[in-house]
């Protein structure tokens, strides 16, 4: 850089400083990322929202991912403050109720769910008993949420295999699929234009991942393919927004933790989960990664250690994430990243 160019120099300062800025936004406040491309963080500690996105193209309106009923009804407002034009459209990027559960209340205001078919695949196996099948999830949070319980389960009816595009000759947006990551449906999307991308809880920033309906190991190998997109900015699915920084800690942290339980092969089950803490405690001292390290980590280790052949453990109580109790039901209850041996639900 010339530093006798002034213009050049404060230029590339005020770049530099923009993800700064992006991850300054507060929670439940409206962030403008791009003209027409904005941003929401949603109050997870409170309610259990994840984080939306909406893009306004010409005739209507794209959203990203369909929230718990409450917190569609959160963003619903907010969208019309904005523009008249009408939710045509609102993506799931997975399964799970607070990205999905709240498909019903747009689909009272005009949108049409839309998602990867493996979140239609995912909802038949997990989520409820409206398919023939046992109650699942959506009945368990129906008795804890009274804003599931005051609506019904909707799930996606325009599906796609690998991608689904939205151009209206200014904002194109990319609906992909990777692989397996957080789920088995995973979706992105991505505006190559703005060089944004919406991750979904394939990429979160602080210490939410739910490991249980994914693969920790095609989870870093879709990051791998998602980075390659080279995104400036990045949406994640809870937590603040940031660069492309968050692509890379994210891989990083699943990386570090299948490094730590790859020297526990051959061990008891019993002996890999005494060993949690210590593993807390190196992740935690590598400054990149500690936001990751949370509530979830004998979970993620049990996970990890399955994937490398070794036993589950014993008891389930052994684990702090019970995988067979989604935690995104239990939005209410606090989330504590530094908690210690007795750690609490999502």
């Amino acid at each position: 850089m010339n530093p006798s160019n002034p213009a050049r120099l404060l230029a590339v300062l005020a770049s530099a400083l923009i993800p700064a800025l992006r991850c300054s936004a507060e929670v439940n406040e409206v962030a403008k990322l791009a003209p027409e491309v904005y941003f929401h963080e949603g109050d997870l500690k409170a309610h259990g929202h994840c984080n939306n996105g909406w893009i306004i193209l010409d005739d209507y309106v794209l959203v990203i991912d369909g929230n718990f009923p409450s917190g569609a009804k959160e963003i619903i407002p907010k969208i019309k403050a904005i523009t008249d034009k009408p939710i045509r459209f609102a993506f799931d990027t997975h399964h799970h109720g607070d990205h999905a559960y709240g498909n019903q209340v747009w689909v009272e205001n005009g949108a049409t769910p839309i998602a990867h078919e493996g979140v239609l695949s995912e909802m038949k196996k997990y989520e409820t008993g409206l398919f023939g099948d046992k109650p699942g999830r959506w009945e368990d949070a129906a008795k804890t949420r009274p804003d599931v319980a005051a609506s019904k389960l909707k799930p996606p009816t325009l599906l796609y295999k690998s991608e689904m595009i939205f151009d209206d000759g200014r904002h194109r947006v990319e609906l992909l699929h990777f692989g397996v990551a957080h789920t088995h449906g995973d979706g992105w999307a991505w505006l190559p234009n703005e060089k944004i991308l919406f991750t979904g809880d394939a990429c979160v920033n602080g210490p939410y991942n739910y490991t249980a309906d994914g693969n920790v190991g095609d989870w870093i190998r879709t990051l791998e393919t998602a980075k390659k997109l080279g995104a400036k900015t990045v949406c994640p699915g809870h937590g603040p927004i940031g660069g492309a920084e968050l692509l890379e800690d994210q891989q990083a942290y699943f990386a570090a933790l299948t490094a730590e339980v790859k020297k526990l092969t051959g061990k008891e089950p019993d002996e890999v989960r005494q060993a949690v803490e210590g593993i807390r405690d190196t992740l935690k001292k590598q400054e990149r990664i500690a936001r990751y390290v949370g509530n979830f980590l004998p979970a993620q280790v049990e996970k990890v250690f399955v994937e490398l052949g070794g036993k589950p453990f014993l008891p389930k109580t052994a684990t702090a994430d019970d995988h067979d109790t989604a935690p995104q039901f239990r939005p209410h209850t606090a989330m504590r990243s530094n908690a210690r041996p007795v750690p609490v639900q999502q």
